[in-house]
């Protein structure tokens, strides 16, 4: 039985808790009261199949340990040879998973199992697509919090697969002060001094602001780590580059597009957060083909 952390991407981490969860949440969506009815009433309960998850299009994989977890759910004697592992470019009709055991199991698990593949190599090859663009640069890009709500942390490692890096999981891991917090806390050095009084010493404060004017005011409280731009244009860009001259980590933010990210990368910037990532990535064509 293939242990399916062993197909994660090699580079980033998931909890084995997580897969569980995940598929356990998602079979108990599919299945409901009674189960897959039109297998039960049409599948011999002894017949066996072989099966292949193939890719239909060229990408980067990710959730192939979700697919695994899900089919040895349905049956312990599941046979499953692994072409592949997260995080690997696959080519149009590629394959990336041999199956073999019941008939039943196989078409129950069919469809839950693509839709993680799907939707996380989709998330994964839209990263890498971003990453490609900005070859050459120190920039990294980062996903956001805009996430399928109870997926999360799937998404966010498919980013991972794809290249990219995290920024927040949660409200509960940096401080990110945004345009409504300063109004409400009444301005820039208000909202920064209580931030930092706040904060532990391991906790980074970053702060939004929407023009050059304010990212001089950020910069003379000498208080915040980092500072997001929120949609600035190049020109912009490469000011407020200028002004801080390293002394704060910079991330673009709003507008990041495949179109925009190169010109954005080379303004120098450190970082630029993009909610397409998970938000608007398609989905990964694959499919599962019977083999009788």
């Amino acid at each position: 039985m293939i242990n399916p952390t062993s197909l994660l991407n090699p580079d980033a981490f998931l909890s084995p808790l997580t897969i569980d969860e995940a598929v356990l949440r998602a079979l108990d969506e599919d299945l409901g009261r009674a189960g897959d009815i039109t297998s039960l009433a049409t599948i011999p309960e002894a017949t066996r199949a072989e099966a292949v998850l193939v890719a239909r299009q060229s990408g980067v994989v990710a959730g192939l340990p979700l697919a695994i977890a899900t089919l040895q759910k349905l049956s312990t004697d599941i046979e499953l040879r692994a072409h592949v592992r997260d995080a690997a470019h696959a080519t149009r009709g590629q394959q990336l998973l041999t199956i073999s055991g019941s008939a039943r199991a196989i078409l129950t698990a069919e469809r839950t199992a693509l839709n993680f593949v799907g939707r996380l190599s989709g998330v994964a090859t839209l990263t890498a697509d971003y990453v490609a663009r900005t070859e050459g640069t120190k920039m990294r890009i980062c996903c956001t919090r805009k996430t399928t709500p109870g997926l999360r942390a799937l998404e966010k490692y498919a980013v991972r697969c794809g290249g990219g890096f995290n920024h927040r999981y949660g409200l509960d891991d940096a401080i990110l002060i945004k345009d409504n917090h300063i109004a409400v806390a009444g301005g820039i050095r208000p909202v920064l001094e209580r931030a930092r009084s706040h904060a532990g010493h391991l906790v980074k404060i970053e702060i939004e602001v929407d023009t050059l004017a304010q990212l001089r005011e950020v910069l003379d409280t000498a208080i915040a780590d980092a500072v997001l731009l929120d949609n600035m244009d190049v020109a912009t860009l490469r000011e407020a580059v200028r002004m801080t001259e390293g002394r704060l980590e910079l991330e673009a933010s709003g507008g990041v597009t495949p179109d925009s990210i190169a010109a954005i990368a080379a303004t120098g910037v450190d970082y630029a957060s993009a909610g397409a990532l998970t938000h608007s990535a398609p989905n990964f064509d694959c499919a599962l083909d019977i083999e009788m």
